[in-house]
């Protein structure tokens, strides 16, 4: 038996009303209350989407279901070759700022519509990026970016990789530019604007290095080259002794960058 009923706002708790006259649904038992849109979609669908966790551990369930949901509706509304969802969602705690998805898929999405109804559905601020499949392996093999991203992601359908790192350097060397104003601007950064200035440095010196990837693999480098806890650098307690070790660590990339560019230019 269904029965559908309308959620009414009371003075200490809402609550569902449903008519005492009913076959089943006796006092006492345990029921499911679930949107009447989802029930449809349901039923509409078969089955739901069920995700496939990479490195992802003891997330939390209210997340999970907000990614089934996720994965239910952009899966409803195009019906993608695959969805990732990556980013600090998946960190442990509530701590994060938004919502990463890629949309992998062939043709040309126009996410803005999408993109509303995620908002709408979870209340978190989403970016959508939407790529092709060759784009994204192609992305693997030259940017430590992607890597990054992949080492701890959910997605709809199972990711089967394998790739050898084809390393653009002098795509990287724009890359560790931006970790050079940490340099010039050092007193006027924040600790999350200098750690993600680190962490992006110290990723592509590893991704050079062609050392594995993930967010605690360059943390702990991070540690080990600067001489500090993580912690202290996201809360914007490192001196003038971290600045000295970050100098080191740049130097070294962006001098092993040049010699690698200067080494592809020249002539056999």
């Amino acid at each position: 038996m269904e029965i559908i009923s309308r959620i009414s706002k009371g003075s200490r708790m809402d609550q569902v009303y449903i008519p005492k006259n009913r076959a089943g649904f006796s006092i006492g038992q345990y029921v499911t209350i679930m949107p009447l849109e989802r029930l449809n979609s349901e039923k509409e669908d078969g089955k739901r989407i069920k995700p496939y966790f990479y490195n992802v551990k003891n997330l939390e369930p209210i997340k999970t279901r907000i990614i089934e949901e996720v994965f239910n509706l952009v899966n409803k509304e195009i019906n993608p070759e695959n969805i990732i969802i990556t980013g600090s969602f998946l960190e442990k705690g509530f701590s994060f700022n938004d919502l990463d998805i890629l949309i992998i898929d062939d043709k040309k999405i126009d996410v803005s519509l999408i993109k509303n109804k995620i908002e709408s559905l979870t209340g978190i601020k989403t970016h959508i990026i939407v790529i092709s499949k060759n784009e994204l392996l192609s992305g693997l093999s030259i940017d430590p970016l992607y890597s990054l991203m992949l080492s701890k992601c959910v997605s709809k359908e199972r990711i089967i990789f394998r790739i050898k790192r084809n390393i653009n350097y002098k795509l990287l060397d724009l890359n560790l530019l931006k970790s050079k104003s940490l340099i010039d601007g050092f007193e006027l950064l924040n600790g999350k604007e200098k750690y993600y200035l680190t962490f992006n440095m110290v990723a592509i010196l590893l991704f050079i290095s062609g050392k594995k990837l993930n967010r605690e693999i360059v943390n702990k480098k991070i540690e080990e080259l600067c001489k500090i806890n993580i912690n202290e650098l996201k809360e914007n307690m490192v001196k003038n002794d971290f600045l000295k070790k970050y100098k080191e660590v740049y130097n070294k990339t962006f001098k092993t960058i040049l010699e690698k560019i200067n080494e592809q230019n020249e002539p056999f």
